[in-house]
């Protein structure tokens, strides 16, 4: 059976999967291709060709086409449980009741004119609860054969912002589930619009800025109560639509003027500062706090029964309270999908459906899904781009990448298969030499053009990762952060964040033999088998994907050194 997901429903991170006979055999995101970080208000087009083009699929091949938006009836309590808290606003509140499945209608429609546009003539479309999807790329793609308790929490589907349930002999069984306004994701992420960031795409700089925060120096509790088995959001502050939105330079935002009047003028700026940096320490804290108690309430029996957990949505992305998750008693594992966010939900409902229909899925092995170039195609892209790039082939890429990085050189790495997520593994990657002082900086500063106190990301070789990171819970994905060991952090001190944490990615030969062998390079001649890994982009532009990609970006920035497969490309 051939199944091709879809997403793209809520405006942003459209993306593409496909699943063949149960297998993952490509997916990506949008952006990639269009060169427009979060594709947003896209469907998928060029995600979708790759897709058939990488399965070898011809358009009426395909038997289904799953998409991560649903139809919700009206006896479902969401639009009334909608309707009810946004009173203050009856143009939406009347919606919801009289109207309610507006969206689904027009995403629907999009759906069914992009399936005319790529020949999809005989696939039969499947929409799948926004949530159900998320549930799905976690629980479905996990490889747990044992009964797993669910964590799907973000800013919201349809209607529904929290999902708490439980996999069981390949189904999804639905415990509890929270509505719009009432959202631990978009309360953060009201937040995040409030200390100057863009949402859904800077809440990973709040979390990066909370650690040089005190948490106790500003109460931010009154934000969010988790009371009784009830989740309220505070919609005085945050989470809020229309008259109520603060408004700034013809802009609204979703917070509220009485936000303002309680903790200051909103952010302004790259730098972390007073008191900016403890609020971000408080709701941090309030988020970690109000989701384990949650997980506690509605999944402590679940995990205690067989220690299981697979999470997915947004607010799985942050690595602090994944951190906490995993500290939890009882908990054996944490499987977390590396495409948290609205991007992996393409993939979720394709995996969902797959289940549904009874095809045996297999596990989500990593997330190298997207298109590869040969050292051919690299060369051909040297030789027509319009910078004229001084460039050689070479024997051996890995000990040639390993030297640049040695010399205390970042590097930008392009090879094998591109990430399926928002994290470099590897393929599409700027490394540097974590023993190297100063190299963090320079990255930030000349390369990626971000704030300077952004922390980066170890990958580090498989046989020393319980040395540094004191546990052996897998982390092939950079979703969780881990307390580094105390004589490691001299060792590799751009990689390890203020709170003495790493958000780490453990590097295996059998997935990636290639970036295996470039860390094995390092260590032999640095005796440091870690290398700092951030992504191959600029601020503000989605990941590279191509080699011609790779050399826009190159040219765009202070970077000296290239590898694209055995193509190595310098300054002059």
């Amino acid at each position: 059976m051939i199944i091709l997901g879809l997403s793209g429903a809520l405006g942003h991170d459209a993306s593409a999967a496909i699943i063949v006979d149960g297998n993952i055999v490509a997916a990506a995101e949008e952006e990639r291709f269009i060169r427009d970080k979060h594709a947003k208000n896209k469907f998928p087009l060029e995600a979708a060709k790759y897709c058939l083009r990488e399965a070898g699929v011809r358009p009426e091949q395909v038997d289904i086409v799953a998409f991560p938006y649903g139809e919700i009836p009206l006896s479902s309590g969401a639009r009334w449980h909608y309707a009810k808290r946004y009173w203050y606003a009856p143009d939406r509140a009347l919606d919801a009741i009289f109207n309610g499945n507006r969206r689904f209608r027009r995403n629907r429609d999009k759906s069914l004119d992009l399936m005319r546009e790529l020949g999809l003539t005989k696939a039969r479309f499947v929409p799948v609860e926004h949530h159900l999807a998320h549930a799905s790329s976690a629980y479905h793609l996990s490889g747990f054969k044992e009964k797993t308790a669910i964590v799907g929490i973000d800013g919201k589907g349809e209607y529904a912002t929290t999902f708490f349930g439980y996999g069981e002999n390949g189904k999804i069984h639905k415990i509890k589930e929270f509505y719009d306004p009432d959202s631990l994701g978009g309360m953060y992420g009201a937040i995040t619009e409030y200390l100057g960031f863009e949402m859904l795409d800077g809440e990973f700089k709040v979390m990066g800025m909370a650690p040089y925060g005190d948490p106790k120096r500003y109460d931010l509790s009154r934000l969010a109560k988790f009371e009784h088995g009830e989740l309220k959001i505070n919609t005085d502050y945050v989470n809020v639509v229309g008259l109520r939105r603060y408004k700034e330079n013809g802009r609204g935002f979703y917070f509220t003027p009485k936000l303002i009047e309680w903790l200051g003028p909103k952010r302004q700026g790259d730098e972390i500062d007073d008191p900016y940096i403890h609020y971000a320490a408080s709701v941090q804290q309030l988020l970690e706090d109000i989701a384990l108690e949650m997980i506690e309430y509605y999944l402590g029996d679940i995990i205690r029964e067989t220690g299981r957990i697979a999470m997915a949505g947004g607010v799985a992305l942050n690595v602090k309270l994944n951190q906490r998750i995993i500290a939890l008693p009882h908990v054996k594992e944490l499987f977390v999908q590396p495409a948290s966010g609205d991007n992996g939900t393409s993939l979720g409902a394709a995996s969902f459906v797959a289940a549904e229909m009874g095809e045996p899925l297999e596990p989500m092995r990593h997330a190298y899904l997207g298109p590869s170039f040969t050292t051919e195609e690299c060369l051909a892209a040297c030789e027509a781009h319009p910078a004229k790039p001084r460039f050689q082939r070479v024997e051996n890429a890995p000990q040639k990448g390993a030297e640049i990085l040695a010399a205390g050189n970042p590097l930008a790495w392009f090879q094998g298969r591109m990430e399926f997520g928002p994290r470099a593994l590897g393929c599409r990657s700027i490394l540097g030499d974590p023993s190297h002082p100063g190299v963090a900086d320079r990255i930030n500063a000349q390369i990626k053009y971000r704030e300077r106190w952004r922390p980066f990301c170890p990958s580090m070789l498989d046989r020393v990762a319980a040395d540094i990171l004191q546990t052996d819970h897998p982390a092939p994905y950079m979703t969780f952060t881990f307390d580094v060991a105390e004589h490691w952090k001299p060792r590799i001190p751009e990689v390890v964040h203020e709170d003495g944490t790493a958000r780490a990615q453990i590097v295996t030969k059998e997935t990636n033999p290639r970036y295996y062998a470039l860390i094995e390079e390092l260590e032999r001649l640095r005796n440091v088998p870690v290398v700092l890994n951030t992504s191959l982009n600029r601020r503000g532009e989605p990941m590279v994907c191509s080699p011609t990609d790779a050399l826009n970006m190159f040219y765009g920035c202070d970077l000296e050194y290239l590898l694209m497969e055995d193509v190595l490309v310098t300054k002059n």
